[in-house]
């Protein structure tokens, strides 16, 4: 699988408790992309793209590493991405 809905991605990977959570935060504009905003559930993510999202107050970002085929145990979820450091300066102060 080459690519795959971002919802999905991170719901997949243990981010959201479920896909409706993460099109809410889409929808709140709290996920970004290679640094666009997502506007649309539906957009597509690929190995080596770039996220930034807030999950409650902190704010995420992580590299894509891998897409998921199902919503695995917590060990498994962890193969899909890497954590990178916080974004500097957080996306709320971005252009």
């Amino acid at each position: 699988m080459e690519a795959q809905r971002i919802d999905k991605w991170l719901w997949f990977a243990r981010f959201c408790k479920s896909r409706s959570l993460a099109q809410t935060w889409i929808g709140d504009g709290l996920v970004w992309c290679n640094g666009e905003r997502v506007v649309k559930a539906s957009a597509s993510l690929r190995p080596g793209d770039e996220i930034v999202f807030r999950q409650g107050r902190i704010w995420r970002r992580v590299a894509v590493v891998a897409m998921g085929e199902r919503r695995g145990p917590a060990p498994e979820a962890a193969t899909l991405y890497d954590l990178l450091p916080p974004p500097d300066p957080p996306p709320e102060e971005w252009p």
